[in-house]
């Protein structure tokens, strides 16, 4: 009787968007992650949370396919992969890397074309990169560079967000700006991996 109302528990709980079961990670000989497990839901905002070198960046970048794990497995949507970036990209997944993943020479709006997104949704993601459409990127805040990659990314509607140190060099308000932004996106049915240091 356990047993059975436990499995049917169980088909009822929701698939996860993003999971990793057991990993194991690292580079080369050396071990970063050992035993990881993780899940995020659709219309969650999961924050991992650690200092410098204790294996974030390293966990995110297996999560999304640029690290193979020696051990475990990940699930995107249900199903094991191990698919690289540009493959989970296809079906879903974005990444927001602690580099700022600008074309720095390129204007907003050519960032914009390349990355394949409608200027006009991430405009209405926001608003006041109108006025930036012709700067370079290089020559934008940090700040209206994390809006730039992070409107990119949420226009596309991802099933799973991974954000890596996105509050990096930022000021308090606009950070504030840029998380409630990912508080909508979860809340329309994103899954969010939000690493941190604080």
């Amino acid at each position: 009787m356990t047993e059975s109302n436990s499995s049917a528990a169980d088909s009822s709980a929701p698939t996860p968007v993003i999971e990793a079961i057991g990993i194991d990670v690292g580079y080369g000989a050396v071990s970063v992650i050992k035993g990881l497990d993780l899940v995020v839901n659709r219309g969650e905002v999961v924050a991992l949370l650690g200092v410098n070198g204790a294996g974030k960046s390293t966990t995110v970048k297996a999560l999304a396919g640029e690290l193979r794990p020696t051990a475990g497995e990940i699930r995107l949507k249900g199903e094991v992969t191990t698919a690289p970036l540009h493959k989970r990209a296809r079906q879903g997944l974005r990444l927001i890397t602690e580099e700022r993943s600008v074309f720095m020479g390129l204007s907003a709006a050519d960032n914009l074309r390349l990355g394949g997104q409608d200027r006009d949704a991430v405009l209405e993601i926001f608003p006041e990169l109108q006025r930036l459409l012709r700067r370079k990127a290089g020559l934008m805040s940090g700040g209206e560079q994390q809006m730039l990659t992070l409107g990119r990314a949420l226009a596309g509607k991802p099933d799973v967000l991974l954000i890596d140190e996105l509050s990096l060099g930022l000021a308090p308000l606009v950070l504030e700006r840029l998380l409630t932004k990912v508080r909508e996106a979860a809340d329309g049915g994103t899954g969010v991996l939000l690493v941190e240091q604080h």
